[in-house]
């Protein structure tokens, strides 16, 4: 009998722990679950369509959907940026979300030549922002920091490198990668991808400066 009454002493407790912890953690973000942290964005320095120096400091505080492409291409790029443009156009009211594109042809692709195809998109190009620069730094970023690319791609020769790529990253507002990379011409794929968007859209950003144990400054 004696034994029987700490039975249900001990189970009464742990309901009132039970209880005690949904009260406490239910509706909040530690209820939730996380999507999984993939990689880091790594600190770089590169120039947008406008000339404007952006580098990852430009890219915390928001949610971005990542992508690499080349103005002149004429396979998959068209219709990776036609699916680009129903994420935009879904999210580009929310002051914290953000597009940044990243050529994968810079010696084509220069600042005038990516303004004049951001013009021609008719975007917002604070919500959808174009990148270039140093081919070896961007392609460095599309393999570390996105993993958009497999490092064993990477060839000596950075002339003859090239990256090709249909998939997409999506950092969140403390720079990392976060969830899984999204097919950029799969429909199944893109809408997992808004989903992601919209649940980091609603998670706070971190007071942190460092970024997975590094101080986060820029290259200068």
């Amino acid at each position: 009998m004696f034994k029987n009454k700490w039975v249900l002493y001990l189970g009464f407790f742990g309901l009132l722990v039970l209880g005690f912890w949904l009260f406490v953690f239910k509706g909040t973000d530690k209820w939730k679950k996380k999507s999984p942290i993939l990689t880091y964005v790594q600190p770089f320095a590169f120039k947008n369509q406008d000339g404007i120096r952006f580098t990852n400091q430009d890219m915390l505080g928001k949610v971005n959907v990542v992508e690499f492409f080349f103005t002149t291409c004429k396979g998959i790029c068209p219709n990776m940026n036609s699916n680009m443009r129903k994420v935009y156009d879904r999210f580009k009211t929310y002051p914290d979300f953000q597009i940044v594109a990243h050529t994968c042809d810079p010696d084509r692709d220069s600042v005038p030549v990516l303004k004049k195809y951001a013009d021609s998109l008719g975007i917002d190009t604070h919500k959808w922002v174009f990148l270039t620069g140093r081919k070896d730094s961007l392609y460095k970023q599309a393999r570390v920091s996105y993993l958009l690319d497999d490092p064993k791609n990477e060839l000596k020769d950075v002339a003859s490198d090239f990256i090709h790529t249909q998939f997409f990253a999506v950092v969140d507002k403390n720079g990392r990668v976060r969830g899984q990379i999204f097919d950029g011409l799969k429909t199944a794929d893109l809408q997992k991808l808004e989903n992601l968007v919209q649940r980091l859209l609603d998670e706070p950003a971190e007071q942190t400066n460092f970024v997975n144990g590094i101080f986060n400054n820029n290259p200068q």
